[in-house]
């Protein structure tokens, strides 16, 4: 099997009665020889998560272990001055499928996301309060996945203090506001953590548009940074307020820093402001396989839109992170929007996850965030 860390309901001949969502199972293969160890959830797609390839006990041990192994990787992380959010748990990429946890200043944000890690809630918070002292632990249990898995939502403090409506934290030495009660994902979007930084080491003396800009961490990034004009794009009316915040708390403000209200297909349909740089971060389009067809063509008629407003040797930076959409592909809809604009497209950098949201390499579905850096002659 690889060691790929899922078993599908199709490629299982048998699962022997008595077994209940998220219980420990071995598993074997067709001649019989042990495989690895995982937890099993015969109402999923995904009928085992592998936990192990080796017959070990499952036990609050083996979960400590792994945290442990976890928060080791980001030490530097932890010790920044300049950054105080990360990710310290990234699922099947830390070897803990159904698993999320990240900081955020003084708390911690996790989600439980499948019946077998649900079982292990118990186990996993202590483990995580003694490892990672913080003032309060709130669970985010509100993602589709749960219900895919037959479980129910939930939302609310789990130990420690409630945190308050709006977390305070740093990000490369930029300070946000961050909603964990309510906001997307966890409340950030911590992975654009290294993306960000590049974007501002582009923005001195450019006008920017973030489009799909969220609580505009890629608008704080830029401004400070120099830009000389921003215009931060989004749907969501309680995000953009966020970002108001936002920049207030960077020393942003000004007729310069404009926050825009609207549908961003639209509007780059209709404006005719040019831009030196643009920054494309929209929301998966894609999340499902049945979805790859439109979700391609979104992805590409938003990159028109863009190139057609970007000054000549202007820089696009575009991302995706739908993982039905692979790099590969997502190269392939950039050059097909190239294509139709009639406009030269030099890639000048690829980027994937930070180091606080690892890939295991038997797990090419996790790598879902992939990013394209162009200079559009």
């Amino acid at each position: 099997m690889g060691r790929h860390p899922w078993v599908f309901s199709g490629a299982i001949d048998e699962i022997e009665e008595g077994f209940q969502a998220g219980d420990i199972v071995k598993v074997f293969d067709a001649a019989g020889r042990f495989l690895g160890m995982g937890y099993v959830n015969p109402r999923s797609q995904i009928a085992v998560r592998m936990l192990a390839f080796e017959d070990v006990s499952i036990n609050p041990g083996f979960f400590e272990r792994r945290i442990q192994n976890a928060i080791c990787l980001r030490r530097p992380l932890l010790m920044s001055s300049e950054t105080n959010v990360c990710r310290i748990i990234h699922s099947e990429g830390d070897f803990l499928p159904g698993l999320i946890a990240d900081r955020y200043g003084d708390y911690l944000v996790v989600q439980f996301l499948t019946a077998g890690m649900d079982r292990w809630r118990d186990v996993v918070i202590p483990i995580l309060e003694r490892e990672l002292p913080v003032r309060g632990i709130f669970e985010r249990n509100d993602s589709e996945w749960r219900e895919w898995e037959g479980l129910e939502k939930r939302v609310g403090r789990l130990t420690g203090e409630e945190p308050p409506d709006f977390v305070e934290v740093r990000e490369n030495g930029l300070d946000f506001v961050v909603d964990i009660h309510g906001g997307q994902k966890t409340g950030f979007f911590i992975d654009q953590r290294d993306n960000r930084r590049m974007i501002a080491e582009l923005s001195k003396g450019k006008r920017v548009l973030n489009a799909f800009a969220y609580t505009g961490g890629f608008t704080v990034a830029a401004a400070r940074a120099g830009a000389t004009e921003t215009v931060s794009v989004e749907i969501s009316e309680p995000a953009l307020n966020t970002a108001r915040v936002n920049l207030g708390k960077n020393g942003i403000s000004g007729d310069a820093h404009a926050l825009v209200c609207a549908d961003v297909f639209e509007y780059l349909r209709e404006t005719r402001q040019e831009f030196d740089l643009i920054v494309l971060d929209p929301p998966a389009f894609c999340k499902n396989k049945h979805q790859l067809a439109a979700a391609s063509r979104g992805y590409k008629d938003i990159n028109i839109f863009a190139m057609k407003r970007l000054a000549p040797g202007g820089l696009l930076f575009t991302a995706s992170c739908s993982s039905y959409v692979t790099p590969e592909l997502f190269q392939k809809i950039v050059f097909s929007a190239a294509k139709d604009v009639r406009r030269d497209v030099r890639i000048l950098r690829k980027t994937s996850h930070p180091l606080d949201h690892p890939i295991n390499i038997c797990h090419p579905e996790g790598e879902y965030l992939k990013g394209l850096l162009c200079q559009v002659d």
